[in-house]
């Protein structure tokens, strides 16, 4: 595949709208694929979309907006998947159309719920999409700061260093800075436990730790997002870069992140079902949490800040008692 030809996005949510914001800044036109015809026709009356990042106004005659998920794979070359994690087996049952042909950009921040596999992997495993044919998008990226032109970093992480370049390229803009690294694997993972340490971060809000605790706890955190990325795929990296450190930080700080939300909803007392139902929106961490401890406990590696989410959403321990029981190993 020498270009990236006609480039589609697969959900519907603020990351996906603001990732077709950044596209349509270099194409003359992409195809949308949304579940719902109902949104696709306020779409296209609105011209943005009716439930996420309401404020960005698009060009919806460049827009090829489709709720057949087949005529969007078929048409496309590119496709960037952005449906939430827990979903992403429900639209992909939809298909008859082959996916090895593509080119395979995942850009959802979660893993395969039941499957414990980032999503690359699935991909891989389940369609045969070849991993020159994979690349994920990482880095430090609240959509709403997309949708304002706030100053974004990402980095695009892909085995074929020619595809990495020319998508990173297809995304850059005034606003947007990009990288590109090989580390797939690592990017993704990254991904999946910056979401269930800012869920501990939030939990700890929610109970009125300060800051001075949060800053040792998102230290840990760091710590064991690097001893598992180092024991699931040993390679060379700088857990300080923006992709790693920068995107742990910013989903375990900010007020945009919905897994800190959450885990602050947790930590005032809400139920995981009421917490859920409040936010009507989906905190990815909620789902990473159980398969990185699957993960976690068939590959040995020490992770008690994984082990205290999981506890307190899985197995109603008490926020209270098991951030207290946290404290006395972080160091």
């Amino acid at each position: 595949m020498d270009s990236l030809g006609k480039i589609a996005v697969l959900g519907g949510g603020s990351w996906a709208t603001a990732i077709a914001k950044m596209l349509l800044e270099k194409n003359d036109s992409i195809w949308w694929y949304l579940r719902r015809d109902d949104r696709i026709e306020d779409f296209k009356r609105l011209k943005h979309n009716p439930a996420y990042l309401t404020s960005v106004l698009f060009d919806v005659k460049r827009i090829n907006f489709s709720s057949d998920i087949n005529e969007v794979v078929e048409e496309a070359d590119t496709l960037i998947f952005v449906t939430p994690s827990p979903y992403l087996k429900g639209h992909l049952r939809k298909l008859y159309t082959r996916l090895d042909n593509k080119f395979i950009v995942t850009a959802i921040k979660g893993i395969v719920p039941d499957e414990n596999v980032i999503c690359s992997d699935y991909f891989n495993q389940v369609y045969n999409v070849p991993e020159e044919n994979l690349a994920v998008i990482g880095g430090p990226s609240h959509a709403e700061e997309v949708a304002m032109n706030r100053l974004t970093y990402l980095t695009v992480g892909c085995a074929d260093q020619k595809k990495a370049e020319a998508f990173a390229e297809m995304l850059a803009s005034d606003y947007v800075k990009t990288s590109t690294s090989n580390d797939v694997i690592g990017i993704e993972y990254a991904s999946v436990l910056k979401n269930v340490f800012a869920i501990a971060a939030g939990i700890c809000h929610g109970l009125k730790y300060g800051d001075n605790f949060q800053a040792v706890l998102i230290s840990n955190a760091a710590r064991e997002m690097k001893n598992f990325l180092n024991t699931i795929y040993p390679i060379e990296r700088n857990i300080t870069n923006t992709v790693y450190m920068g995107d742990l930080l910013v989903t375990g700080y900010s007020h945009f992140s919905r897994n800190r939300v959450f885990g602050t909803m947790i930590g005032q007392g809400y139920s995981v079902k009421s917490a859920q139902l409040e936010m009507e929106m989906v905190a990815e961490g909620y789902y990473g949490c159980k398969c990185m401890k699957d993960i976690i406990q068939h590959i040995g590696v020490d992770m008690p800040i994984v082990d205290a989410v999981y506890n307190i959403l899985y197995e109603r321990a008490r926020p209270e008692r098991e951030i207290k029981k946290l404290c006395g190993v972080l160091s």
